[in-house]
């Protein structure tokens, strides 16, 4: 078994997880922009040749310190490259940096090649040559942190080339791209169904023809003339041929049952010539219709009563007027509405604001990237339009004294809102007991507020569809009083399973809405996790690490999003370390801390446990901020377990602290005690719980609570605005 790497666009990782699985890859874990997964060398053969959605597959051969171009080299030489390629061969080095000392890509490049080509040189004085186009081994060299991961790149070239295409337009939708829109939009399914598929602005036919592949089970990359690993030494041919025959079979028996279901149309005659030349290229002209046609005159098909619609329309950057869009994709809207009920649509929206111009609710949202374009697809289920409108029900007892408190609430803290320019706060959180939520507000957003409503835990007693049907009146309650439209309402549930109440599994949309707090903007993400990357009861907890970090160096453990980072970067920090054990929350950071200006070697985002950095690492800091989990059993790390294990933690940032520095310490667990004892011998200890609570979380005032901890024998900065407790063994 072999480790490999799948590279793929932002936004289809989770896609290409459940891919590659299905295909036997085992260990397969997504990180960003790609998928890890490990297997034969017949497993990455067959993700080259039937991958939709990877770009490239990588098959890492080592893994090195490269803080310099010597260790850089060093590294490279240390592989046996005759185990790799011949002496006459040709080879090509693609390079990228981030977060590295060394920063420019082609001398990476560069210098990766020198120290192949020498040490052929020095063995036997051959030297390979260089082709950049379709060199026999593609060598991929990947610099994170000035640690390097040196790859033989299998696929060669872009795997979304599938082989076809010989005319494009101007603005070319990838392929695999392509097949995720279809993969969200359940293609598969509906050609299952009967159902047939349509695109009204097809361009250069990539939606059809992928669709069509992919109903037909051709492989995507059977046309493909060349891969990286073709002319590597290790190249198993007869895994490969064997690969290719299974391949051939079962391109020849899908399409021999493929039905003429494809149907496209575009405004641009030239457009239409070019989808017909690329299907013929595809073995799959037989089965298309193409028009020339603008989307207002698009019906469906004779005899088609259901099916998908599908279309990537401009988006005003490459292709078309921008101040002309939101008229095109509205009169798409209108054209789905009225001549297209019982199918489905799913349209790739140049960004959020083109998508409001579709006058239909959405189903689904996903954030996808269209090269470096960030655009949504949207996904809709196309009903039939009644022809009077719905009745709305008057509210029940029980749902209008709801909308008495919640409207009461709101009055009580409005105007303080408004001076306070608090944009993120929470309007209701279980007071009544019968409508167990919380429902949070994010304000000063692209395109109105949006709503976070999160249930809590029903009595026992309760049943089922009653504590369903309370949760349906919160919804409506909550968007009527507010004013936001039931789409930008995130709602998180609880389902009963086994082990007891426990939240359901959430969408993986990577929408991600900007707001902002305390004059700074940070992303959430109100769909995809349980927590939206914003801990709005931690408000007055990130105004005191701002006001506490002028002129110190800063650092912050189980960073989370580094939403506290940007706070200290924007009250004069020095610099900040956030450290992290998820990617996923450590690319958030990253995006955080570029969005309010703080980059650069000065902001440093850390991939560790939090114990194993304090352990290892050596710099003091004038401030940290510790907010751990209640618990944590990931794999990566040692169990943690705040009560447990929070004096442990809490001493060794002491071993980090300069000797007038300050520790603020927060955390959730509504049952916690802090172990006074313990510390006294360390620290001073200042309960600053009381004081951390927004006003808006009054009646949960134990939802979390906060500790300032300095070494002793240093004055108070805290005055007297807080309880000081010194050397007492009780809270």
């Amino acid at each position: 078994m072999s480790a490999f790497f799948a590279t793929c666009p932002k936004g289809l990782e989770y896609l290409l997880r459940d891919e590659l699985a299905a295909m036997g890859a085992a260990d397969v874990r997504e990180a960003l922009a790609g998928v890890h997964f490990s297997g034969t060398l017949e497993t990455a053969y067959r993700a080259c040749l039937w991958s939709r959605l990877a770009s490239r597959v990588l098959m890492p051969l080592a893994e090195f310190d490269a803080a310099t171009d010597d260790a850089l080299y060093a590294g490279v030489q240390a592989i046996d490259w005759s185990q790799h390629l011949a002496s006459h061969a040709t080879l090509a080095v693609d390079a990228n940096s981030a977060q590295s000392k060394l920063t420019h890509s082609q001398f990476i490049a560069q210098r990766v090649k020198d120290a192949v080509v020498d040490q052929f040189r020095q063995r036997d004085g051959s030297r390979p040559g260089v082709d950049t186009d379709e060199p026999d081994v593609r060598i991929n060299l990947r610099l994170r942190r000035d640690r390097a991961t040196l790859s033989i790149d299998l696929a060669g070239a872009p795997l979304h080339r599938r082989g076809w295409r010989e005319l494009q337009g101007e603005a070319p939708l990838k392929e695999n791209l392509a097949a995720a829109m279809l993969l969200r939009a359940r293609w598969p399914e509906v050609y299952a169904e009967g159902g047939a598929l349509l695109d009204p602005m097809c361009g250069s036919g990539t939606l059809l023809i992928e669709g069509a592949w992919m109903a037909a089970d051709v492989a995507p990359g059977l046309h493909r003339e060349y891969y990286g690993f073709l002319g590597w030494a290790q190249h198993d041919i007869a895994v490969w041929r064997a690969l290719l025959d299974d391949a051939r079979q079962r391109a020849e028996a899908g399409l021999r049952a493929l039905r003429s279901c494809f149907f496209g149309s575009d405004a641009d005659p030239r457009m239409v010539q070019t989808a017909k030349r690329n299907a013929q290229e595809a073995g799959v002209a037989g089965f298309f219709t193409l028009d020339k046609h603008d989307v207002t005159h698009v019906s469906p098909p004779p005899g088609c009563g259901r099916g998908l619609v599908i279309t990537n329309p401009p988006y005003g950057e490459r292709l078309g007027d921008r101040a002309d869009m939101p008229r095109l994709y509205r009169a798409l809207g209108e054209t789905l509405r009225e001549r297209f009920a019982g199918w489905r649509a799913a349209v790739l929206a140049g960004d959020t604001e083109l998508g409001q111009a579709i006058p239909l609710r959405a189903e689904k949202k996903y954030a996808l990237y269209n090269g470096a374009l960030e655009t949504v697809l949207l996904v809709f289920e196309l009903h039939a339009r009644s022809e009077a409108p719905r009745e709305v029900k008057p509210l029940s007892e029980g749902a209008q004294m709801l909308r008495n408190r919640l409207e009461k609430n709101v009055r009580h803290l409005r105007k303080r809102l408004e001076r306070e320019e608090i944009h993120c706060w929470r309007a209701y959180d279980q007071d009544l007991p019968e409508y167990a939520a919380a429902i949070d507000v994010y304000g000063q957003v692209k395109g109105g507020p949006w709503l976070h409503i999160q249930e809590y835990r029903a009595p026992a007693d309760i049943p089922a569809e009653t504590a369903r049907h309370r949760l349906r009146e919160i919804v409506r309650v909550a968007g009527e009083v507010l004013g936001v439209p039931r789409e930008r309402i995130a709602l998180k549930t609880r389902e009963r399973g086994k082990g007891g109440s426990k939240y359901g599994q959430f969408d993986q949309r990577g929408e991600f809405i900007e707001v902002a707090e305390g004059g700074l903007r940070f992303l959430v993400n109100l769909t995809d996790y349980l927590d939206t990357g914003l801990f709005i009861d931690h408000r007055l907890v990130r105004a005191k690490v701002r006001e506490l970090a002028s002129g110190r160096r800063f650092l912050n453990l189980f960073a989370y999003t580094a939403t506290a980072s940007v706070y200290a970067a924007a009250g004069g920090a020095r610099d900040t370390t956030s450290v992290d054990l998820s990617a996923t929350y450590l690319d958030w950071a990253s995006r955080n801390l570029s969005l309010n200006g703080y980059t650069g070697a000065g902001h440093r985002l850390m991939q560790a446990d939090a114990m194993t950095f304090l352990q290892r690492d050596r710099e003091r800091y004038g401030l940290i901020y510790v907010d751990p989990p209640t618990f944590s059993n990931s794999k990566r790390a040692e169990d943690f377990d705040v009560q447990r294990d929070h004096v442990q933690l809490l001493l060794a940032c002491a071993d980090r602290l300069t000797a007038d520095g300050v520790i603020v310490f927060s955390n959730n667990f509504r049952r916690f005690k802090l172990d006074h004892e313990a510390l006294a011998e360390r620290f001073s200890v200042d309960d600053w719980s009381a004081p951390s609570i927004p006003f808006d979380f009054t009646r949960r005032s134990d939802i979390h609570g906060c500790w300032l901890l300095r070494l002793h024998a240093q004055a108070s900065p805290w005055g007297d605005s807080v309880n000081h407790v010194r050397n007492q063994g009780r809270r």
